[in-house]
């Protein structure tokens, strides 16, 4: 059963920081590119960042260049998203997305800057 759960949302003030992780299961992480989306109230989704998959390679929204992360580790199945300097724009559903042989997609989870 193929799985993608994140982790690490919350309520954040901001300039604050926090890491998102999103946990792969039930296909082979590496042969997939990964994607961390979000979507805030009354906005369509949007892309965040992407990461390739071996990692060698990734992209960013203009919006969070300089401030935000992705990484994976895939000897884990995992893929971080580290976010600095938190602003309350950043304030959305953060979701993954694993683009490869197929796509899937994980439930997200809410982020809140706010002071």
């Amino acid at each position: 059963q193929v799985q993608l759960v994140e982790s690490g949302g919350g309520l954040v003030q901001p300039g604050g920081s926090l890491r998102l992780s999103c946990v792969a299961s039930g296909f082979t992480f590496s042969r997939f590119a990964m994607r961390w989306y979000r979507q805030a109230p009354g906005k369509e989704r949007a892309l965040v960042a992407a990461i390739s998959s071996g990692g060698g390679s990734t992209n960013y929204a203009d919006s969070v260049k300089g401030r935000f992360t992705i990484s994976r580790d895939n000897a884990k199945s995992t893929v971080y998203l580290q976010m600095n300097t938190l602003k309350p724009e950043d304030t959305a559903l953060y979701s993954c997305k694993a683009v490869g042989p197929g796509i899937y997609w994980g439930q997200g989870t809410h982020v809140t800057v706010s002071s």
